[in-house]
This record gives C-alpha cells, sequence and structure tokens, in this order.
C-alpha cells in the first residue's frame, strides 16, 4: 500500500469528497483506486477565514499503478510507501513458563497498566499493587469532595487511586515530544479495546475524557486479569527488602505489615507519591532533584477562545472546542532565563481541586468528551530550577527540595483560600494592577470545585512567577484577542506539573542506577510528562523487565554439561 499525507479538503467538504481528491492528487482514474483508509485528519488553522482539514490516508490501488506511482513519486515526502508500524513484544512465555516470584508494578496509572498489561501479555503475570481504590469508588470518593458531600481523603482523590492523575484530566493523547510510532500506536489500539472511541486512533490531537477514562481503566484492569495478573487496591507499599550485600530487590513490604517476594519491581507511582519518595530516599534509592514548573489556572469563555482560533467558523462540528498554546521567554529584570507557558490547556472544562494533602490547595484541569462547559481553562506556568529549590531543601542537592517547594506554596495557598480546602482566586485586572480582588466574579464565573475565595494571589507564589506571568499576559493578549479581558478568573496554585524529583536508571536496562530489580518508571520517576508518555515508558520498562526474566529462565534450563556449572 502507499500512503498519501498532507492531502487538504475544505472544511465543508462532503463526506465522499476524499476519493475523488485522492485521485486528483495522484492522477488516477476511478477504478484504480481500490479503496482508502484514514491514517489521521488533523485542522490547518493558519488562516482563520479558509480552515482546510488535512488528511494522511493509506491508499489500496491496483498494482499497476502503485507501481507507477512509486516511480513517479520517488522523493516526494507526501507519497511514499505505508510503514510497518505494528508493535511486537519481544518475549512470550507459555502459562507453564510464568516466573515465580512474578514480577511487581506499583502503581495504577497509565505507566503502571500499560506496564502490567505488557507483562501479563508475555506471560509473566504481574501483581500490581496501587495504594488508592478502583475507579467507581475513587470517582464517588472525588466528586464527593468537589461536592461538599465527602470529607477530602488523602489515598482516593485527583492525585491517587485506579487509573492516576490521568484520570481526572482531559485525557489528552499527544505528546510534546516525538515518540516511535509503533509505541503510540499499541497504546491507542489498547485504548480502543479497552473502551475508547476508536477516533482516538485518527486525529491529531485525541482525547478521551474524564467520564470516558473511568471505563477505560476499567477495560485495561480486565484485561490484566484476563491475561493472567492480578490487581489489588488498598495496598499501600511502604518499602523495599534489599539483599544486605548486593542492593537487589527481593521483595516489597506493605504498610499493614506484608511482604510480597519479587526481585523485579515497576515503581509507577506518579508525580506526588511524596511519602513514597521519602522511603526512597531513607531507602539509599539514587534520586536527585528535578526542574518543573509552577503557577495559576486561566479560565476564560470558551466562545472566545473559538473565535480567537476559528474566526468566523467558530462552532463549526468538525472543529469543537479550539485550543491554545502560548509560549512568553521574559525580558524583565530579574526574570533572565524565565518562561511562562500555557500547560494542560482544557477546552470546555473545569478547575478542580487536586490537593493530596490535607492543608494543601492545588489546580489542576479536566475535560468531559464533549468538551462542552462554558469557561476554557488552562495552566500559566513558570519554570522553576534547582537554584530556587535550595533554600527548602537539606543541603545544595536535597532530592526532596522541590517536594518542599510546593509544599510551602501549596500550604500558602491552604491559607488564602481559609483553610477548608477553598481555592484562592483573583480576576485578571486586579492581578495585574497587584490589587486584592473583592466581591467575587464580575463576568466568567469561576469553576473550581470546591469553589473559591476572592483575595490576593501574589502571596500565594513566588516574587519571580507572579512577576512573569505579569509580563506574559499582555503578551498572549496579542496572540489571543481577549485574553487579558479583565473579568478572566485566576485560581490558584499550580504546583503538580511534573515530579519535582528523578530516580536515575539505566539507559539500556531501565534499572536504578545503585538498586537491580527495581525498575523507576513514569511521571514520577521523571521520565514521561503526560497519559501517553507514560503509558509508553510502562511498555518500554515492562520488555526490559521481561527480557530479563527470560534471559534468566533460559539460563536456568540450560544442561549442566552445556556450561559446566551445577
Amino acid at each position: 500500500m502507499l500512503r498519501l499525507s498532507e492531502l487538504k479538503l475544505p472544511l465543508d467538504h462532503d463526506e465522499d469528497a476524499l476519493g475523488a481528491a485522492i485521485c486528483r492528487r495522484l492522477r488516477l482514474r476511478a477504478e484504480q483506486l481500490r479503496g482508502h483508509r484514514l491514517v489521521k485528519r488533523s485542522v490547518d488553522a493558519r488562516k482563520a477565514g479558509a480552515i482546510q482539514l488535512v488528511y494522511c490516508l493509506d491508499l489500496d490501488l491496483d498494482a499497476s499503478a502503485e507501481a507507477r506511482l512509486r516511480q513517479r513519486f520517488r522523493g516526494d515526502p507526501h507519497v511514499r510507501p505505508t510503514p510497518d508500524e505494528r508493535h511486537r513484544l519481544p518475549v512470550q512465555l507459555a502459562p507453564h513458563e510464568a516466573p515465580d516470584p512474578r514480577p511487581v508494578v506499583v502503581g495504577s496509572g497509565p505507566c503502571g497498566y500499560f506496564a502490567a498489561l505488557m507483562l501479563a501479555r508475555m506471560g509473566l503475570r504481574p501483581l500490581l499493587l496501587e495504594r488508592g481504590r478502583p475507579v467507581k469508588q475513587r470517582t464517588a470518593d472525588t466528586f464527593g469532595f468537589w461536592k461538599g458531600e465527602r470529607p477530602f481523603d488523602p489515598d482516593s482523590n485527583v492525585q491517587f487511586g485506579e487509573g492516576g492523575a490521568g484520570t481526572f484530566s482531559d485525557g489528552k493523547l499527544y505528546s510534546q515530544v516525538s515518540e516511535p510510532k509503533a509505541y503510540v500506536r499499541r497504546v491507542l489500539e489498547e485504548l480502543v479495546e479497552a473502551g475508547a472511541n476508536a477516533e482516538i486512533l485518527t486525529l491529531h490531537r485525541p482525547h478521551i475524557g474524564t467520564f470516558k477514562l473511568a471505563t477505560v481503566v476499567r477495560g485495561l484492569r480486565s484485561r490484566i486479569e484476563s491475561l493472567g495478573g492480578e490487581v489489588r487496591f488498598e495496598c499501600r507499599v511502604s518499602g523495599l527488602e534489599l539483599d544486605p550485600a548486593s542492593r537487589r530487590v527481593r521483595g516489597v513490604l506493605l504498610a499493614d505489615g506484608q511482604r510480597i517476594p519479587t526481585d523485579a519491581v515497576v515503581l509507577a507511582v506518579g508525580h506526588s507519591a511524596r511519602d513514597t519518595f521519602a522511603w526512597l530516599r531513607q531507602a539509599g534509592v539514587a534520586m536527585q532533584p528535578k526542574p518543573f514548573a509552577v503557577g495559576l489556572r486561566i479560565e476564560h469563555p470558551q466562545p472566545l477562545i473559538d473565535r480567537a482560533r476559528w474566526g468566523s467558523q467558530a462552532g463549526h462540528p468538525r472543529l469543537g472546542a479550539a485550543e491554545y498554546k502560548l509560549v512568553h521567554h521574559c525580558r524583565g529584570e530579574g526574570l533572565e532565563g524565565r518562561s511562562v507557558y500555557s500547560f494542560c490547556m482544557c477546552p470546555g472544562g473545569l478547575v478542580v481541586g487536586a490537593a493530596s494533602e490535607a492543608e494543601g490547595v492545588v489546580t489542576n484541569g479536566m475535560s468531559q468528551h464533549s468538551r462542552n462547559e462554558r469557561n476554557a481553562n488552562s495552566g500559566l506556568v513558570v519554570n522553576v530550577e534547582l537554584a530556587d529549590l535550595e533554600p527548602y531543601g537539606t543541603g545544595p542537592d536535597d532530592p526532596l527540595a522541590g517536594v518542599a517547594f510546593q509544599r510551602h506554596w501549596e500550604r500558602r495557598a491552604f491559607e488564602a483560600g481559609g483553610r477548608d480546602l477553598t481555592a484562592p482566586a483573583q480576576r485578571l485586572d486586579d492581578f495585574l494592577a497587584a490589587r486584592p480582588s473583592v466581591g467575587g466574579a464580575a463576568g466568567v464565573v469561576p469553576s473550581y470545585q470546591p469553589g473559591v475565595v476572592f483575595t490576593d494571589l501574589a502571596p500565594c507564589l513566588p516574587t519571580f512567577v507572579v512577576a512573569a506571568i505579569r509580563e506574559a499576559l499582555p503578551q498572549f493578549e496579542r496572540r489571543i484577542p481577549g485574553f487579558c479581558r479583565g473579568d478572566a478568573v485566576l485560581t490558584g496554585v499550580e504546583t503538580r506539573t511534573s515530579a519535582p524529583i528523578r530516580l536515575p536508571r539505566d539507559a539500556s536496562s531501565l534499572e536504578s542506577l545503585n538498586t537491580p530489580g527495581l525498575f523507576p518508571a513514569g511521571e514520577g520517576a521523571g521520565y514521561a510528562g503526560g497519559i501517553l508518555s507514560a503509558a509508553i515508558d510502562g511498555i518500554k520498562v515492562a520488555e526490559q523487565v521481561a527480557g530479563r526474566m527470560a534471559e534468566r529462565m533460559a539460563r536456568r534450563t540450560v544442561p549442566a554439561d552445556h556450561t559446566g556449572e551445577p
């Protein structure tokens, strides 16, 4: 087959226009095109008055036409042989070959679930341990807290529980960095098999949405269990059993006193597992501080963003709710090297409480699949460097200084919000004028649950973060007219953009540098940023675990007279 990319059609094209457009582009007769399959569809909105849809398609052609096109378009990057993007697992054990002890996966976010799923597909019967609750109960706990109907639960909230932090998000399935296409395809296909809409296979910027994600994570769990894996909830891992001489993993220890023997642990705990980071440090596991970003959430009416992006075609059913991506490199005195950028933009979404501790306010954004809430929201965050963290640590290289930094500002927001997990908020005009907001919302109604109190946000963030955002906002107005409308709402604080630590690992084996058998993975280990990249990292780690186990088992079955060893 041949793949044709960058085929552009008007936004309002007829459903049957693709075939004719393919024939025109490649100078084919209709009978030479036996069929086509959509690979990807995106939007070219560089001209707001003439938006186009951009297609990538695999073509089924008759043999003579394909041979001719391969010659005619040789060197054309938009016409090429269809690449093989199938992902193949490197190991497949028969049921009687499953290792004992089995591998353990800690954490049921996208990284942990995909690691466990791939291990199960390879026949290794993994055991997955999750500190939180199954997604149905977790959703009831989280929404109950937001609505004021349930108390905050530090083990069942936006950060902890089945599905991880991504469950209460927009469910974006794209990455800021290029990922191997075979891994991307594997993740998307597994998600569709677990219950996601098949459109994620073809959209340029796919997303699932919060409610649908709950269905998908249940589907992933069901698949793991059907393949011989096991998932246990409300099982908090509190330590590792290590060999005294080699530091090799011999088991995991649970908070209830249980010991589970294993020699392979995939640590996929997410970016907010602060108690895990603490005992890892005490255990001497290699760990280092890592830069991250903090800031605020900003809300605008979604139609404002639609008009800025789509112009007169805003509201078109083929476009949906518009997104934006903004970056400003600061120039002000004392702000050299700082950048302000939009983070986790949620079209037609909500700002929600994402705390994992009872005395800290944390914000995040989420959207349903429909993206039909009245407001658009996004984080506006500023880079935090290692030098910024030194005053919060016990020394210049304290790996947990970033945790202390985050916790400090989350507690400041907790105080400003009234000490009940209500969030502090401020109207944009007051924020720019450095005056507190009083009297509530003036137009844009804040969506944050469990609620906001209007005040001054400046005391809730470092001075350089406040100054950088104030410098950036007028620049963003040039990109999106109306962005600086005075009644836009800022809500604080956004501190969990990524993990504040990294657990360094070997580049080839993906094991911890000083703890053999421990495989740090995903966002919590500093190797991913979002659902897609976390899931891919989980697959890569699972492949390494399986490969090592298969080699070990092969050595055990080699006849003694072949090796000369008993």
